[in-house]
């Protein structure tokens, strides 16, 4: 990819069974440039809807190249909030804490993202899900294919890997 491209990345998660303990999830990530496209997909077991929104970011940014001018849409509340909002820079200050004084929830994924920013240009755009949206509705469904394939991955293995499902 070329660094002074325009990017836009689109990403989901997904998570079978979201209310139960240990259940099985995924991301699917979209990214696209004038000259091309890659998506990106990986399950992983016993995880949450929230670990697998982060790990789409997560991954798609790992793929693109350094300073790039990005704009990233997710239907994910709770990631668009935290930049938007001003969460993450809240939480930072407080030591990792909620305004409720409880721990945030995902710090490994949060701190993992922050870490694969730097650099970059990134407008975060909240889309809403499930509303006719063409490119979150791909991101959805690679999201869930690969929460329900069979080559999942343990949510407990450290950093993202990101896992190109195909690029044309």
């Amino acid at each position: 990819m070329n660094n002074s491209t325009k990017i836009k990345i689109y990403t989901d998660g997904s998570c079978l069974g979201n209310q139960f303990k240990g259940a099985d999830g995924g991301y699917g990530a979209l990214i696209h440039t004038p000259n091309e496209s890659i998506e990106l997909a990986q399950g992983y077991r016993t995880t949450t809807n929230n670990r697998m929104e982060l790990r789409a970011v997560i991954a798609a940014l790992l793929v693109i190249p350094p300073k790039s001018d990005v704009t990233l849409y997710s239907d994910s509340k709770y990631v668009i909030d935290a930049f938007v909002q001003g969460w993450l820079n809240n939480w930072i200050k407080s030591g990792w804490r909620k305004s409720n004084r409880k721990p945030v929830e995902n710090q490994d994924l949060w701190k993992e993202l922050l870490e694969n920013i730097h650099g970059h240009n990134i407008r975060w755009e909240w889309v809403r899900g499930h509303s006719g949206n063409q490119l979150n509705g791909c991101a959805d469904i690679l999201a869930r294919v690969s929460a329900s394939g069979n080559n999942k991955m343990f949510d407990d293995v450290g950093l993202t890997i990101a896992t190109v499902v195909s690029s044309y």
